[in-house]
């Protein structure tokens, strides 16, 4: 293969990881973990949740599809609010349950649950379960928590104590008495654990989903499942919920980009089931900054489920769960996942990029508070650092690219020689190449081993709260397109436009490809590039152009630099080396002679 069928292999590669993942989480669903033997949870997952699962796990009965809060609504609602130094809980009558949360250390106003159907905790399942619905709220004497309890006609007495930790932490207790002194049967239930929202306007709704974790791996379930298009965008009957889990639940998170509401359950819970629900249409200023005739937000509701059960006169069920209500910061998530020995820090999702993205973020984040540079700085600084690791790398790489290019006459001869023996001319090529101590291959691995850097980046920037808000020059938001006006008029630019409204003008976006376009002029297509390939690599920048067009600010931030750096390496490159003279030796046309 030669060099230039290899750039154009890159390209394509570099596109199609584009697609992957960037695009196709947001087409496509995502599948349910398999039950069974492979969903066992690990040691540590058993060892922070003690209770023994058997050798069968029970089969769970599914509840009635999409319970509701059922609740009287004569009775008027009690709130109660709790506050720390990390959030102000608000915890209602209506299920017994935590009805929101206010964020009161991140750097952007954030509240968690705040459209739901029902408080955190509730348990769904009808009267058997739940009554009217309506549960007594009273403080824990050291003001620090909440008690919800409630009294069932048949007998069941449901008692919840809610206490507040530290690092975004709640410790609840759920208990079932049976006081009806006879037996008493309980139906399968679904404790709701949240609902997760897009965190305003600007936000599509991408990375809102439902993760859970069985102990070995997780799942996740966006509103891609629940979407009326398939593979290859043809329509299909939508599920009403998604269902998984056999008795190895070891956390649910209801997430957005930023933050998530997880319930880690100490006993793993025996189910899980995720459904999509429709938001409240943005009212006020926010509803300017939506489209007129944009659909209506949606999001992803979770519940635990357990299975029914018989309690004897006067027994009793106790269940604890350890509620996360906080951003996706990964040092405070992989903190709390070392003390519950549960992964928690898989709620970031860097995926197959954790390698790289984890090195990154706590690189960026050491680098922001070591020498107090801003977010965007930092980003520059660690764009710095990764070129200057792969600069011995690209200088070997120039050197034998000039080689290459200092025996293109003998390869071309050798293509006219061989033209009609094509086997015969790569082993020929081959031959010369070794010769002269050259590879083919030397220009494009650095190529190679940048993509997984890029999409290492391109993961933690997704998730990386510390960028959320953070300024830089003229850009307000690194987590954000660098928006300085909108053009009113343009809403039909396909891919780019907001509909209805206008085309953002983007600043960044457009640097980076004229920093690409740059680039190009400095690296000249190789002496016989097949034309096709040359418009390939000549319209590449616009393809990159349009694609980073709505992302977030700090990637563009990241590849820009990344190109002027390229830029002053190849101008350098020039500057230090002189241009070899074409390789001397008579063209390979036969086996080298042996000497005497």
């Amino acid at each position: 293969m030669d060099r230039n069928s290899t750039i154009v292999i890159i390209a394509c590669l570099a596109l199609i990881g584009f697609w992957s993942f960037v695009l196709v989480p947001k087409v496509w669903p995502s599948r349910p973990l398999p039950p069974g033997s492979t969903n066992a949870p690990s040691a540590a997952a058993a060892a922070t949740n003690p209770a023994a699962l058997g050798a069968a796990p029970p089969q769970v009965e599914a509840p009635a599809p999409a319970p509701g809060l059922a609740v009287n609504t004569n009775e008027p609602e009690q709130l109660v609010e709790v506050a720390n130094a990390d959030a102000r809980y608000t915890f209602t009558s209506y299920g017994g349950g935590l009805k929101r949360v206010e964020l009161l250390r991140t750097n952007r106003v954030a509240t968690l649950n705040s459209y739901t159907r029902a408080p955190t905790l509730a348990l769904l399942d009808g009267a058997a379960v739940q009554g009217d619905g309506v549960f007594k709220l009273t403080r824990t004497t050291n003001g620090n928590g909440v008690r919800a309890e409630k009294a069932l006609t048949n007998g069941l007495r449901i008692v919840k104590d809610f206490e507040l930790s530290s690092n975004y932490l709640v410790a609840a207790t759920v208990r079932l008495e049976n006081h009806s002194g006879g037996p008493l049967e309980l139906p399968p239930q679904q404790w709701f654990v949240g609902t997760a929202t897009p965190m305003g306007p600007g936000d599509s709704g991408t990375a809102v989903g439902v993760l859970w974790y069985n102990g070995a791996k997780t799942a996740s379930v966006g509103l891609g499942y629940f979407s009326s298009r398939g593979f290859g965008c043809m329509p299909r009957t939508p599920p009403a919920e998604y269902a998984g889990g056999a008795s190895n639940v070891v956390w649910v998170a209801a997430h957005n980009q930023y933050f998530t509401l997880a319930a880690m359950p100490r006993e793993p819970a025996a189910g899980v089931v995720v459904r999509k629900v429709e938001l409240p249409r943005p009212s006020g200023e926010e509803a300017r900054l939506v489209a007129t005739n944009a659909a209506a937000p949606e999001g992803c509701e979770a519940a635990m489920v357990y299975p029914g059960q018989r309690l004897g006169a006067e027994q009793s069920c106790e269940r604890q769960v350890f509620l996360y209500a906080g951003p996706k910061e990964y040092q405070a998530l992989a903190r709390l996942g070392t003390q519950f020995g549960n992964n928690l820090d898989l709620v970031m999702e860097f995926g197959w990029y954790g390698f790289v993205s984890k090195p990154l973020l706590l690189g960026m984040n050491m680098l922001h508070h070591s020498l107090r540079l801003s977010y965007g700085w930092a980003v520059v600084a660690i764009t710095v650092i990764i070129k200057l690791l792969f600069w011995p790398l690209t200088q070997a790489s120039t050197r034998s690219m000039k080689r290459m290019q200092a025996l293109q006459p003998q390869v071309k001869a050798l293509q006219a020689k061989y033209k009609e023996e094509p086997v015969k001319m790569q082993r020929k090529m081959m031959e010369l190449w070794k010769e002269h101590k050259v590879s083919p291959m030397s220009g494009c691995f650095p190529m190679l081993i940048q993509i997984p850097v890029f999409f290492g980046f391109y993961r933690m920037i997704l998730s990386a709260i510390e960028l959320s808000g953070a300024r830089f020059l003229w850009v307000k938001d690194l987590a954000k397109p660098d928006t300085l006006f909108v053009i009113p008029g343009l809403g039909f630019v396909p891919f780019l436009s907001i509909p209805g409204v206008g085309l953002p003008f983007n600043l960044l976006p457009l640097i980076m490809g004229g920093t690409m376009l740059w680039q190009a002029q400095l690296t000249p297509p190789s002496p016989g590039m097949d034309p096709t390939q040359a418009k390939l690599m000549r319209y590449l920048p616009l393809i990159f152009m349009v694609g980073f067009y709505s992302l977030s600010s700090g990637l563009t931030l990241y590849w820009t630099v990344n190109n002027l750096l390229s830029i002053a390496q190849t101008k350098l490159t020039k500057t230090m080396q002189q241009t070899p003279s074409p390789a001397k030796g008579p063209v390979l046309t036969g086996a080298p002679k042996k000497k005497k």
